[in-house]
C-alpha cells in the first residue's frame, strides 16, 4: 500500500497523471486516507477535471482528523465550477478561516449576494479590503452597507481610496463619505478630476456613480441620466412585452405600492400617509407591498388597516415579489424609492404589471428600470426636461409633492433661548442633510453674513465632524464664530417646533430640500430659493408656488444672495411673509391632500384609460380642479382632526 502511494506521487511528479491515477485509483480500493484523497485531486485538476478534483479534495478534508487546508481548496474549486451549493456547505464547517483568508470571503461573499444573503456578509469586509488582488477589493466596495456613518463602512473606503487613488469608483466611493461628513476640503481637492474629465467631454467618472449621490453634486440632468452606478440595460422591447402580457381589468383600479419607507418616522409617509387613507375604496383597491426594516416599523403604533392592505415581500427575490404582485392583477405598480436606499426598483424589471410608475422617492430619471411614467409636475419636470428622461412624464397640475395636514404635528411655542439663538438677531438657517451642502453654498452664505448686520447662521450638523468640516471653512471665509450657531437632530415634534424660531431658511443646490422644506413651509418659515436646473434643484420652486409665495424663487445665485440680504434688512417684509404663509396653509393646493388625491386618481384613471385602448405611454397633463375659494380646513377642524386621530 505504501509502495502504491510512492509510485502515484512519482509519476504525479514526472508529470505522468494518467499513469499516477490509474494506480490511484487501484490504491483506493484498499486506502482511503487524506493523502491518497489529496494527491487524487491534484492529479485530477492536472488533467482538467475540476469538478472531480473538488469533490475528491471534499473527501480528503472530511477524513478524521478534519483537514481545513484541503476543504478550503474544495471549496474554491466547487465554486469555479459553479457548484454554490457545495461550496456552501464546505463554508459552514471553515467558516471561522474565510474571516482571514480572502479567496474565501470573497466566494462566499459572492454566493451570499446571489442569494440575497446580505445579513450574514458583514465579517468579510474587513480581509476583503485588505486582500491582495483587485477582486477582492472589489467586493469589499460591494459589501459597503448604506449606513454612511458605520466606521467599518468608512474605514473600507479610505482604505481603497488610499490604496487606488486612480480608481474611479474608489474614489467615488470616497466622496460620498467626505460629502456626508461636509468634508469640503476634501470633496474639492478630489474632486478636481471629475471637473476636469466633464470639461473634456469625457464621462468616465459620471458612469460609475450612484445615481442618488450623484445629484448631491451634478445639477445637469443631461449628465444624471448618465449616472447607472452597476445596473444592466434592459432587453430591447422590454416594456413592450410587459405591456402586452395578458392581463384581466376589474371594476376598480388596482394600486400597488412599492416601498420599505411604510413606518411614521420615514419622510415619504410624513407626506404621503393621508393620501393613502383618502384614497376612494369605491374607485380603487390599494395595497401596499411592503420590504419595510420591521425595527422601523416598530418604532411607533401605526394602524396600517387605513392605508390599505400590506403585503410582507421582504423574504421574496426580486422575481417572486413580481410574482405575488402578477398574482394580485395590479393594474398601476408604483415604485415609492427609485435610487434611494433600501431601494427593491429592480422588481419592475419582471414584469409585475402593465403599467409601472416612478414617484416620490427618487427626483430624477430611474435608469435601467422599466417604468412608463415620473409623477411630477410642471415645475420639477418643464417641457425641456423630457429629452432627459426615460419616463413619460405625468404631470400634476400644482405640485408632485403630497403633504400631509393631520398626521404632520403643528408647530407649539418654544423660545430662542432654549436653542442657544441671540434674542435679537436675524436668523437665516439651514436644516437640509449635509451632504446637501457644497462649498459654493457655504461661501455665498458667508457673503450674506457679510453684507448683514446682527445677522446668524444656524446650521444642522449630522455629528461633530460635520461641525468641524464645516466650521473650518466658514472660518476660511472670515466668519467669526459668534456668527454661526450649530444644532443637532432632534425629536420632530421639537425640530417642527424650532423652525418658527429662524427668520430665513436657505434652501441649498443642487439637491433643495424637498421634505425639508415644506416642514420649514407648514411651520410658517418663508424659505428663499432659486431656479434649479434638473428635478432635484426645481423642488422648492415648485413647493413655495403651491403655497402661494413664488416671489421668494432667485432667478440665479447672484439674485438669491441678494434677496436675502435685502429681506435681512426688511422686518416687517418677513412678517408679512410668515403671516402669509399662515394664512395660506389652508387654503392653497400644497396641503390640500383632498385636492391633491383627486389630482393623483385622475392621472391614475388616464393611464389606465390609454392601457386599456391598447395605447402606449404617453405625456401626459392632469386637469386641475377649481380654485378653492374657501378654506379646506381650519385650526381648529385640523387639531380635532389630530385629536380623532
Amino acid at each position: 500500500m505504501k509502495n502504491a502511494f510512492v509510485t502515484a506521487s512519482s509519476f504525479y511528479q514526472k508529470g505522468q497523471y494518467t499513469r499516477a491515477l490509474e494506480t490511484l485509483n487501484d490504491l483506493l480500493n484498499v486506502d482511503r486516507s487524506a493523502k491518497t484523497y489529496a494527491l487524487l485531486a491534484k492529479t485530477l485538476l492536472k488533467l482538467g477535471f475540476k469538478a472531480d478534483a473538488a469533490s475528491a479534495y471534499e473527501l480528503a478534508g472530511r477524513q478524521p482528523p478534519r483537514r481545513d487546508d484541503y476543504l478550503r481548496e474544495a471549496l474554491l474549486l466547487h465554486s469555479e465550477c459553479g457548484n454554490d451549493d457545495q461550496a456552501l456547505a464546505i463554508g459552514s464547517l471553515i467558516l471561522p478561516l474565510a474571516f482571514k483568508d480572502p479567496d474565501l470571503a470573497f466566494v462566499l461573499s459572492r454566493i451570499f449576494l446571489t442569494r440575497q444573503q446580505k445579513e450574514l456578509l458583514t465579517g468579510f469586509k474587513s480581509v476583503l479590503v485588505e486582500g491582495p488582488e483587485m477582486r477582492h477589493r472589489m467586493m469589499a466596495a460591494t459589501l459597503l452597507t448604506d449606513d454612511l456613518y458605520e466606521e467599518g463602512n468608512k474605514h473600507i473606503v479610505a482604505t481603497l481610496f488610499k490604496t487606488y487613488p486612480d480608481n474611479i469608483i474608489f474614489r467615488t466611493l470616497y466622496l460620498i463619505f467626505a460629502r456626508e461628513e461636509s468634508d469640503l476640503a476634501a470633496v474639492d481637492k478630489h474632486m478636481a478630476s471629475v471637473v476636469a474629465s466633464l470639461a473634456q467631454g469625457r464621462l468616465d467618472h459620471v458612469i460609475p456613480d450612484n445615481p442618488f449621490f450623484h445629484l448631491h453634486w451634478c445639477g445637469d440632468e443631461a449628465i444624471n441620466k448618465l449616472a447607472i452606478h452597476d445596473t444592466e440595460p434592459l432587453p430591447v422591447g422590454h416594456g413592450e412585452t410587459r405591456r402586452t402580457l395578458p392581463h384581466a381589468w376589474g371594476r376598480k383600479i388596482r394600486i400597488g405600492y412599492l416601498s420599505s419607507d411604510f413606518w411614521p418616522g420615514h419622510a415619504t409617509m410624513k407626506l404621503l400617509q393621508h393620501v393613502l387613507e383618502l384614497h376612494d375604496k369605491e374607485r380603487f383597491e390599494v395595497t401596499l407591498f411592503d420590504h419595510s426594516n420591521p425595527l422601523a416599523q416598530q418604532e411607533e403604533q401605526f394602524d396600517y388597516e387605513k392605508l390599505g392592505t400590506m403585503v410582507d415581500i421582504r423574504d421574496l427575490s426580486n422575481q417572486a415579489a413580481a410574482e405575488a404582485i402578477r398574482a394580485r392583477d395590479i393594474d398601476i405598480l408604483i415604485d415609492l424609492k427609485g435610487h434611494t436606499k433600501g431601494s427593491r426598483a429592480h422588481i419592475l424589471n419582471h414584469m409585475p404589471a402593465p403599467i409601472q410608475i416612478a414617484w416620490l422617492g427618487f427626483p430624477g430619471t430611474t435608469v435601467n428600470i422599466d417604468l412608463d411614467y415620473i409623477v411630477g409636475d410642471h415645475y420639477v419636470l418643464p417641457e425641456r426636461s423630457k429629452e432627459h428622461f426615460h419616463e413619460k412624464f405625468c404631470r400634476l397640475p400644482e405640485c408632485y409633492q403630497p403633504n400631509d395636514p393631520l398626521n404632520r404635528p403643528k408647530p407649539q411655542p418654544t423660545t430662542r433661548a432654549e436653542h442657544g439663538l441671540p434674542e435679537d438677531a436675524f436668523v437665516f438657517a439651514s436644516f437640509n442633510g449635509n451632504r446637501k451642502i457644497t462649498s459654493q453654498m457655504i461661501d455665498v452664505w458667508c457673503n450674506i453674513l457679510k453684507r448683514t448686520k446682527n445677522s446668524v447662521l444656524w446650521l444642522l450638523c449630522n455629528g461633530p465632524k460635520a461641525e468641524a468640516n464645516l466650521w473650518a471653512r466658514l472660518e476660511a471665509n472670515g466668519i467669526n464664530r459668534k456668527r454661526v450657531v450649530f444644532t443637532a437632530r432632534i425629536g420632530y415634534q421639537e425640530h417642527i417646533d424650532r423652525q418658527q424660531l429662524a427668520d430665513l431658511g436657505l434652501d441649498t443646490f443642487p439637491v433643495n430640500g424637498h421634505t425639508t422644506t415644506s416642514e420649514q413651509l407648514w411651520g410658517g418659515l418663508p424659505v428663499l430659493t432659486m431656479k434649479g436646473t434638473n428635478f432635484a434643484s426645481r423642488v422648492s420652486e415648485s413647493l413655495l408656488n403651491a403655497i402661494g409665495v413664488p416671489e421668494l424663487v432667485a432667478d440665479d445665485i447672484k439674485q438669491y444672495e441678494d434677496m436675502a440680504v435685502e429681506l435681512a434688512n426688511q422686518p416687517k417684509r418677513i412678517a408679512q411673509l410668515k403671516e402669509t404663509l399662515v394664512a395660506n396653509r389652508y387654503i392653497k393646493p400644497l396641503f390640500d391632500s383632498e385636492r391633491f388625491t383627486h389630482h393623483l386618481e385622475t392621472a391614475f384613471e388616464m393611464m389606465v384609460e390609454r392601457a386599456k385602448q391598447g395605447l402606449a405611454p404617453d405625456h401626459m397633463d392632469v386637469p386641475a380642479l377649481p380654485t378653492r375659494a374657501e378654506p379646506f380646513m381650519t385650526e381648529d377642524q385640523n387639531a380635532a382632526a389630530i385629536a380623532a386621530e
